[in-house]
């Protein structure tokens, strides 16, 4: 397999990221996992402030630990005159800048995609932000917890009670996937036409996207789709069930073939799935806690292990309920070999490898850089090559 970064997609690509928080660092993480040099950009002394998120992870965030992986850190003061110009330097050698400023703050500084492009034309260059350019909101800050209120994602999670947010960054990591796909998508087109690109990518058009399909439900019903907890919102059955030994299972049934073999092959009972009450999934989400006590009445007599293993006979899938200490164990990890270590200033850490599989390819997972760590490394480089013209 490949063990450097000369064998990987993205080698020989610059990116210079003026970045914060989550959106942007996952988004240059993912292009430092397949190659691409990343500069990560971070004021002196105390650096990205979601270093300070947590110290649980080795005395280090585990949220940053999460997201920086594999980059170079570079410290400046962007406002100070020979910091602003050391960026302006690598700027001009650079293939991608992504930033994340507050709102307003890049655009004042001439750091924003649309100037950046005029003056490096082959630069690919995205501002990402809270509400996007335009609009009432655009000079409003936003964190993802905000925007997942802003638009409705909590007004359908959680049970019937209680809304509930995502317990993930939901709004951030889909930026910073739309983020990643931007700029593949502008190297792409700087290989045909030789010109950069200059996009933007806000946290709300990305949560927009996500809800796309409860919005569009809405629009059409009449109605919101219900919060239902750890139920599908429109699908029957698909959600939790015990079992006799007092567990819980899951599964999901998308289709009237897999309802006759739930029936047939794990109920015994060919004739329930043309019970009238049950028949379609219309009918069987009218009719849901009489369809649930049903189904649960015929798990009574079997453990979790017997009923998971009908349903994996009979091609119904399940999982199950399993806590975040269980997965850390999964099977599924541990024998594809998806676990690794990263070094950080504190010593190695878990780290998982990129969701992309590419054959005989390795990403790179490189250390975690302390604050300003590469600082001096990179001021030389730049230093000698100005000294080669």
């Amino acid at each position: 397999m490949t063990k450097n970064k000369n064998g990987l997609p993205l080698s020989g690509i610059t990116v210079v990221s003026l970045e914060q928080a989550i959106a942007a660092p996952l988004a240059s993480r993912h292009l430092a996992d397949w190659g691409a040099r990343v500069i990560k950009v971070e004021r002196p002394s105390n650096g990205d402030f979601c270093r300070d998120y947590d110290y649980v992870l080795n005395g280090l965030s585990s949220q940053f630990v999460w997201t920086n992986r594999s980059k170079e850190s570079l410290a400046l003061d962007i406002k100070a005159t020979d910091d602003r110009q050391t960026l302006e330097t690598l700027l001009g050698e650079a293939d991608v800048f992504l930033q994340n400023l507050a709102p307003g703050a890049a655009q004042r500084l001439g750091l924003d995609a649309k100037a950046l492009i005029e003056r490096f034309p082959r630069l690919i260059a995205c501002d990402i932000s809270g509400y996007g350019s335009g609009g009432p909101y655009s000079e409003k800050k936003a964190y993802d917890l905000l925007v997942q209120c802003e638009t409705g994602f909590l007004s359908i999670n959680g049970t019937e009670e209680h809304p509930a947010k995502g317990a993930i960054a939901i709004a951030d990591i889909a930026t910073g996937m739309y983020v990643l796909n931007g700029v593949l998508m502008a190297l792409y087109a700087r290989e045909r036409t030789g010109r950069g690109t200059a996009f933007e990518v806000s946290l709300f058009d990305a949560m927009t996207e996500w809800m796309s399909y409860p919005s569009l439900y809405t629009e059409g019903a009449g109605k919101p789709l219900k919060r239902t907890g750890m139920r599908h919102a429109t699908i029957a059955p698909y959600g939790p069930f015990k079992t006799g030994d007092g567990k819980t299972v899951f599964f999901g049934i998308q289709n009237q073939r897999e309802w006759l073999s739930l029936c047939t092959n794990v109920f015994g009972d060919p004739h329930f799935a043309t019970n009238p009450l049950f028949a379609t999934n219309p009918d069987r989400m009218m009719n849901r806690d009489q369809l649930e006590k049903a189904i649960e009445d015929h798990f009574s007599s079997m453990t979790s292990d017997e009923v998971l293993a009908k349903l994996e006979s009979a091609s119904i899938a399940n999982a199950r309920l399993n806590t975040v200490e269980e997965f850390l164990e999964h099977p599924q990890l541990s024998s594809r070999n998806r676990v690794t270590t990263v070094d950080t200033p504190n010593g190695a850490v878990t780290s998982y490898l990129p969701a992309i599989t590419i054959p005989n390819v390795q990403p790179h997972m490189g250390p975690v850089p302390a604050v300003g760590q590469h600082t001096q490394s990179i001021l030389a480089q730049l230093s000698e090559r100005k000294l080669s013209r």
